[in-house]
């Protein structure tokens, strides 16, 4: 395929006003094929309209239903439409809904992979039919894909760490990572040992454990603390969980030892049952990506891509092959003192919803 070369053509100020505006999604059941266009689940090619494929990893948890919440209402805003699926975590699966979605036509192709070594496949497949790809918040690894949006992943390991460190600064630490097949779960434990190994160097902590999660389940990681703490005798003073899945499961075997609120935990993504455990004393903090910004980001310049407009990234991110054209957005920490400044405020979740476990004189002033 021809090299692209990528100019920049961005809007500061359209970009800087996105609001986060949303309600919590619904936790039902969801289907692993969602196909969302127009009438009967047509591309819309007919009609002229521009057409994004939106290849997700998975639609079992709460962020990723707002994450395509989001994307497919921004796309639908920008004229074009979205045609969606979810592998619920199969490679083989991802691969075979890519492959659909690319011999449907899609002008676009937006992929949130699984595994970031297995989808470079889908990222050649989509080039052979003249389809770009962008990669969206994970990185596809080992590909010529055509860009990649997301958050300072390696930042939002070390933002982790760092609220840890100031509620534990000794003792026995353990890391409870995310899936190692996830470029992203990488990213997050180099951030957080950016700051943890020269703490242990130092002889003021000790890593005990350290284990990746499969698949991001939370009953992988409830494993592996379980693992941890009979391994130490339960002399464990803090825990660095990748996301907010992975600390729930952390927080429930720190439940079962009588430990819950006693060793501090970290977490990611802002999910609305972690945030009611860090505004109830029993995970100490998350990381709030503001989705909104990814996925309004992402569907602006997926439909430019489509039209063929040209559009800069100002980073650059090797993913084994190329310096892959790079947006970073930037995290942000949230425990129970800012809650209400951040995720609130931002309408990610509501105050009540929040603190429903709270007695009412105990929250925020509006």
């Amino acid at each position: 395929m021809k090299k692209k070369s990528y100019k920049l053509i961005w809007n500061v100020a359209a970009t800087s006003v996105l609001a986060l505006a949303l309600t919590a999604c619904g936790q039902g059941a969801v289907s692993e094929n969602v196909q969302q266009g127009g009438a009967g689940g047509a591309t819309g090619k007919d009609d002229g309209k521009l057409v994004i494929g939106f290849s997700m990893d998975t639609l079992k948890e709460e962020r990723w239903q707002k994450d395509r919440e989001l994307f497919e209402a921004k796309v639908k805003e920008l004229g074009a439409e979205v045609l969606t699926q979810a592998a619920n975590g199969d490679d083989a699966k991802q691969l075979a809904q890519a492959e659909n979605l690319i011999s449907q036509g899609v002008d676009v192709l937006v992929v949130v992979p699984h595994n970031a070594e297995a989808t470079a496949a889908i990222v050649e497949k989509a080039h052979a039919a003249g389809i770009k790809v962008v990669s969206y918040d994970r990185l596809i690894k080992n590909s010529e894909v055509d860009l990649y949006v997301s958050f300072d992943n390696e930042k939002v390991g070390e933002i982790q760490a760092k609220a840890i460190i100031e509620k534990a600064p000794t003792g026995n630490y353990v890391y409870i990572g995310g899936a190692d097949t996830d470029n992203n779960a990488v990213l997050f434990r180099k951030g957080a040992m950016n700051i943890l190994e020269p703490l242990a160097k130092e002889g003021k902590i000790n890593i005990v454990f350290d284990q990746y999660s499969k698949d991001w389940k939370p009953e992988e990681a409830l494993k592996n603390m379980e693992n941890a703490l009979t391994a130490n005798s339960n002399n464990i003073q803090a825990v660095v969980a990748a996301n907010d899945g992975t600390a729930g499961g952390v927080i429930q075997a720190l439940t079962a030892q009588g430990l819950v609120g006693k060793v501090p935990v970290s977490g990611q993504d802002a999910e609305l049952a972690a945030l009611q455990r860090i505004v109830e004393g029993k995970q100490t903090m998350t990381v709030y990506k503001p989705i909104k910004k990814l996925a309004d980001t992402v569907a602006e310049l997926s439909v430019k891509l489509a039209k063929n407009e040209a559009v800069e990234a100002p980073a650059k991110v090797n993913n084994g092959k190329i310096d892959v054209p790079s947006l970073l957005l930037e995290p942000v920490a949230v425990n129970k003192d800012n809650v209400a400044d951040t995720v609130v405020a931002d309408g990610f979740h509501k105050l009540e919803d929040v603190f429903k476990n709270v007695p009412q004189d105990q929250w925020p002033k509006k």
